[in-house]
């Protein structure tokens, strides 16, 4: 029998979950999911980033940015799972963290892969938070990919400028669906970035739904669940979606505390307001419209 994660939490006692099993009753189980990959492995490691944490003599600013950011003086953020997500309201420093791992991966600042290093194709040149910080990497990847939804018009702009580039050798568009990305609609460049650019490796993704539909939402969770079953990709994404969330036994850190707990999908506002405004629409309404919301106080909706 190949065990799922949530079946081994309740059977696993837990000092034990997140582990290889070698002995016990769950060890020859753990053997065949480890072989065949049909489901997930009993041990739930990520393969590349271990652990970023804040370096001991190079502290910030505490008053300043990104020193002032509440989870940056403690900073140890283990990565456990083949996905993490980053949740937390505008300004909570998600979008920070991840650029600051892109730079101590080796990935340029302002989104593409190692090739655009040196392309200053972004309004951003260096980040103040990685130069602060440590990572603990287990093995380098083959491939690794920093996608920066914010800035994908910057980039889509560099790969036109590499076409005329008398130094440039070869197709800029090859790896990134065949055609200029300025041709296709947001959406689509998106979705042609991410289906043909994501292959075996490490792969972070600032805000990927912010043009794709529900529909384009779960063919990227398609995609993601085919690179992470053989354990050779790793993806760590800042969010909104409550979608995107729903990914099988990923990881979940919360950016609206201090220590960045980890919290399960039901727990974060994404998945609480979503679902109850869809299940019941006018009682979030009812205090959304100006007159009727006037001289009264602001329900929990997490709009206030």
């Amino acid at each position: 029998m190949c065990l799922r994660a949530s079946e081994v939490l309740r059977r696993c006692p837990q000092n034990t979950v997140g582990r290889r099993l070698t002995r016990g009753p769950l060890a020859s189980e753990n053997t065949r999911c480890e072989r065949t990959h049909s489901c997930w492995r009993v041990s739930m490691t990520a393969p590349y980033i271990s652990y970023v944490k804040m370096k001991s003599d190079s502290p910030l600013d505490a008053s300043s940015f990104p020193g002032n950011l509440k989870f940056v003086p403690e900073l140890h953020l283990e990565f456990d799972r083949p996905v993490t997500f980053f949740v937390g309201e505008n300004g909570s420093g998600k979008s920070t963290l991840l650029e600051a791992i892109a730079v101590l991966a080796g990935l340029p600042i302002s989104g593409g892969g190692a090739n655009e290093v040196d392309d200053a194709h972004g309004p951003q040149e260096e980040s103040l938070l990685a130069n602060a910080m440590r990572m603990a990497m287990t093995k380098q990847p083959k491939d690794s990919y920093f996608f920066r939804a914010e800035l994908q018009a910057h980039f889509a702009a560099l790969l036109d400028q590499r076409r005329f580039d008398p130094n440039f050798i070869g197709d800029p568009y090859q790896r990134y669906g065949g055609k200029p990305l300025q041709t296709l609609s947001h959406g689509e460049a998106f979705l042609s970035v991410l289906q043909n650019r994501l292959n075996e490796g490490l792969f972070l993704l600032d805000e990927p739904e912010s043009a794709l539909s529900p529909q384009r939402q779960l063919s990227l969770l398609t995609l993601m669940y085919d690179l992470t079953r053989n354990r050779k990709s790793q993806f760590i994404i800042a969010t909104h979606s409550a979608i995107l969330l729903t990914f099988p036994d990923a990881r979940i850190i919360s950016f609206d505390e201090d220590q960045l707990p980890r919290v399960e999908l039901a727990e974060t506002r994404h998945y609480q307001i979503t679902r109850g405004i869809l299940n019941s629409p006018e009682s979030y309404w009812k205090h959304l419209r100006p007159s009727e919301r006037a001289g009264k106080s602001q329900p929990k909706t997490g709009l206030e």
